[in-house]
């Protein structure tokens, strides 16, 4: 008999390698999205695959499956900042309700459950770099504050279900990631840099461009999860990248990589977008004996590869422009 793993939010980005994962490392997959921000695309390759059943279902709704399951690993949540600003009621309740109907039947069925907490936990940081134990400096009613909160939430219930219910939790502290399956124009900077670059769009940049970021490619993170979820260890791990690079410097590599010659164009910076962002990834190193191998140089080759291919109809989409003065992640 196969392990049964329940993955919410599987036609997302994050979502979808999962399934990919946990089928090869031999489990029965049950994908479940509402498609709000997820799309088919990202999982129609499994569709005709007897180890996967998909579930066209909202969490913030009670969920029911049937039988046994033996892992839970909660992704869905709008993850961009356009998705977010569009649709903040629905992204506070997926943090709330949704994780708690997922703590819910995780505690019925006896099911270990993996939580994607986020970096955003952090705010705007004022300990650099970021580790597990920093409480954050967030701004609880600005426009970030749906999606952040939400997460603040979702770790403090999953940690009462495991103190008070001895559920087994798993949190997983996720920073910027990018590969395959990102939409572009989603407001989160690799997919934005991208589409402009290869429309021919100038590239923006947010501020001055000093501000840092630490990307992972999801290879690399999505091993980091599979790790972290069959550890014994309960309390937050931050999954990322530590190498940082700055906003100006990383907008340089695009026009570099994809061989364009577009200006870098700047506007002001966004309402509390944080200025570094940068994991201690200290505890997963020790903990999950994980850290990530793929360069930067390879993995924004395979993205831009995965981008260059779109259809020239996904590639001019220009989703939400109004949003993006708003908020840059």
């Amino acid at each position: 008999m196969k392990k049964k793993v329940l993955i919410t939010g599987a036609a997302g980005f994050l979502g979808s390698h999962l399934c990919d994962k946990f089928i090869s490392e031999g489990f029965f997959v049950i994908g479940m999205d509402n498609l709000i921000t997820g799309d088919l695309k990202n999982i129609e390759h499994l569709f005709k695959n007897p180890a996967f059943e998909f579930y066209n279902h909202d969490v913030t709704k009670f969920v029911h499956i049937p039988g046994k399951l033996d892992y839970i690993l909660h992704f869905a949540s709008p993850a961009s900042p356009i998705d977010y600003l569009k649709i903040p009621i629905q992204t506070l309740k997926v943090g709330a309700l949704g994780t708690h109907n997922l703590l819910g039947l995780a505690k019925e069925k006896g099911a270990r459950i993996l939580i994607a907490s986020t970096s955003e936990v952090y705010g705007d940081p004022l300990v650099h770099p970021q580790t597990e134990e920093y409480l954050g400096n967030v701004n609880t009613i600005g426009p970030r504050g749906v999606y952040d909160e939400a997460k603040r939430f979702q770790e403090s219930i999953t940690m009462a279900y495991h103190r008070f219910h001895g559920v087994e939790t798993r949190i997983a502290r996720i920073f910027n990631t990018y590969g395959p399956r990102m939409r572009l124009n989603d407001g989160r900077v690799i997919p934005t840099f991208m589409g402009q670059a290869l429309r021919g769009e100038d590239l923006t940049v947010f501020g001055d461009g000093s501000q840092t970021r630490s990307f992972c490619y999801v290879e690399d993170e999505i091993e980091g999860f599979y790790k972290l979820l069959m550890s014994d260890y309960s309390l937050p791990v931050n999954i990322g990248n530590p190498h940082e690079i700055t906003i100006l410097e990383f907008a340089k590599e695009i026009i570099k990589l994809t061989g364009t010659n577009q200006k870098i164009v700047f506007k002001p910076l966004p309402t509390d977008d944080p200025l570094q962002r940068q994991p201690d990834i200290t505890k997963a190193k020790e903990i999950l004996k994980w850290e990530p191998k793929t360069s930067r140089e390879v993995g924004m080759k395979k993205t831009f590869d995965y981008f260059k291919n779109l259809s020239p109809e996904d590639l001019s989409k220009s989703e939400h422009k109004s949003f993006t003065k708003h908020i840059r992640r």
